[in-house]
C-alpha cells in the first residue's frame, strides 16, 4: 500500500535525521534559488516598468550628439524641431528641453537643483502638472519671461510650509545671478531610471537660450506618440529625417519607451537563464545526494529486503519501496525549498524596495523538478534493491 510504503520511508529517513537533511540540502537550495530568480526577475521587472511609466507615456528622448562622445551636440535648433514635427505625422508633440546645473538662493537658503528650459508641452509629455499655480504658456515663451516652476523637492527646500507663488528666487549659473517670479509648484513626481523631476525647476525654452546660455542650440527633444503603437512609428520617422537633415546618425542617439523595455527584458531574460542553470545544478548535486542516500540505505536494509522477499514481496514492491522514498526526499526537500525561498524573496523584495512577486506556477515548476529529480536518481538505487537475491540478502551481514 502506498501509505504504509510511505511510513516506512519516513520512518527510514528520521532514523538517521542529519543524513537526511544533509541529502536534501542540494534540492532545497536549488529549488529556493528557483523560487527567489523568478520572484526578483518579476518584481525587478515591474518596478523598473513602473519607473519607465513613471517618466511619461510613449515618450521619445532625442539627443544631440551620439553615443560614445561620437559627432556634435551643436546641431538642434528650434526651426529643425519644427520641421521635424511637420514631417514625423506619428509625432503628437515635441518641445525643445536645454538643462544647466546651478544654485537656487533665497533668504540666505543656497540649493543645488537643475534648470530645464522647456515649452507648456512638457507638462503634457511627461503627465507632470502643477499642483499650485500654473505652469507657463506660450505668451511667456514669446515673451522670454522670467517666470520659474518648482519641483515639488525644490519648493519644499526653500520654501517649506510657505506660499511660494509670486516670491523670486535667484538663480546662480556660469556665474552670473538671474532672478526669477516663481508661478506654480509642480505635483510630487516618482523618480524613475535616475532621474528625479522633483528637484528641478522650469523655465521658458527661450529664456534659457537668451539669457542663460546665450545659444541658439537646444541639447535635446521630448516627443511623445499618441499610443504605444504610433511611437513606434514616430521612433522611425524621427530617425528617417534627422539622418537626411544632418547627413549620419552619429549626431543624434534616440531613446523610447519600447527600446528601453526591450534592452529590460533581454537582461532579465539572459540573467534568469544564467541564474536558473546555477539553481539547476544546485538541483543535480541534490539529486546525486539523494542517490548516494538511497544507495546506503540498499546497503543498511539488505537483510530487510531479503526478509521481505523471502515473505513474498515481488520485485515490483521492493522497487516501488525505494521509489517512494526517493520521492519523499525530493518532495521534503522541495517544500522546504519553498519555504526559504519565499522568505529570501520577500526579504530582497524589501530591500529593493518593490513588492515581492511569488507566482502559483513557479511554486509548481520548482516542486515538480524537485520530484522530477528524486524520481530520476532514485531509480538506479530502487532497481539495485529490487534485483537483491533474497538468499544473498539474508545472509549479508
Amino acid at each position: 500500500m502506498i501509505l504504509e510504503t510511505i511510513r516506512i520511508a519516513l520512518r527510514s529517513m528520521t532514523s538517521n535525521k542529519l543524513r537526511t537533511f544533509l541529502s536534501m540540502l542540494g534540492i532545497i537550495i536549488g529549488v529556493a534559488a528557483v523560487i527567489a530568480i523568478v520572484s526578483i526577475g518579476t518584481g525587478a521587472q515591474g518596478e523598473v516598468t513602473r519607473q519607465i511609466a513613471g517618466l511619461g507615456s510613449n515618450t521619445i528622448q532625442i539627443n544631440a550628439g551620439g553615443l560614445f562622445g561620437r559627432g556634435s551636440s551643436s546641431v538642434f535648433t528650434l526651426d529643425l524641431g519644427a520641421q521635424l514635427q511637420r514631417s514625423s505625422p506619428a509625432v503628437a508633440s515635441l518641445v525643445p528641453v536645454n538643462q544647466e546645473s546651478g544654485t537656487l538662493i533665497r533668504e540666505g537658503t543656497d540649493l543645488r537643483a537643475t534648470l530645464v528650459g522647456t515649452g507648456p508641452d512638457y507638462q503634457g509629455i511627461n503627465e507632470y502638472f502643477p499642483v499650485l499655480g500654473r505652469f507657463f504658456d506660450q505668451g511667456g515663451v514669446e515673451a522670454r519671461s522670467n517666470e520659474m516652476v518648482l519641483g515639488a523637492e525644490v519648493a519644499r527646500e526653500l520654501f517649506g510650509q510657505s506660499d511660494p507663488l509670486g516670491s523670486r528666487v535667484r538663480f546662480l549659473a556660469r556665474n552670473r545671478i538671474h532672478v526669477f517670479t516663481v508661478i506654480g509648484v509642480m505635483e510630487e513626481k516618482a523618480a524613475g531610471l535616475g532621474v528625479n523631476l522633483n528637484d528641478q525647476v522650469y523655465i521658458p525654452y527661450t529664456t534659457y537660450m537668451d539669457k542663460i546660455a546665450s545659444t541658439c542650440y537646444v541639447g535635446s527633444f521630448l516627443a511623445r506618440g499618441a499610443n504605444s503603437a504610433e511611437a513606434r512609428i514616430a521612433v522611425g520617422q524621427i530617425e528617417y529625417f534627422l539622418t537626411r537633415n544632418l547627413g549620419s546618425s552619429d549626431d543624434f542617439w534616440i531613446q523610447s519607451q519600447d527600446q528601453i523595455l526591450d534592452v529590460i527584458d533581454q537582461v532579465t531574460g539572459t540573467l534568469n537563464i544564467m541564474l536558473g542553470g546555477i539553481a539547476g545544478i544546485s538541483l543535480l548535486v541534490g539529486g546525486i545526494g539523494i542517490m548516494n542516500i538511497m544507495l546506503v540505505s540498499v546497503t543498511e536494509r539488505t537483510r530487510e529486503i531479503g526478509i521481505r522477499k523471502a515473505l513474498g514481496a515481488k520485485r515490483g514492491h521492493i522497487l516501488r519501496q525505494f521509489l517512494v522514498e526517493a520521492l519523499t526526499l525530493g518532495a521534503l526537500g522541495g517544500v522546504v525549498g519553498i519555504l526559504f525561498g519565499r522568505l529570501g524573496a520577500v526579504a530582497i523584495a524589501r530591500y529593493g524596495g518593490w513588492a515581492p512577486v511569488i507566482s502559483l506556477s513557479s511554486i509548481l515548476l520548482a516542486l515538480g523538478f524537485s520530484l522530477l529529480v528524486g524520481l530520476f536518481f532514485g531509480i538506479y538505487p530502487a532497481y539495485k534493491a529490487s534485483r537483491l537475491d533474497p538468499v544473498q540478502a539474508l545472509s549479508y551481514e
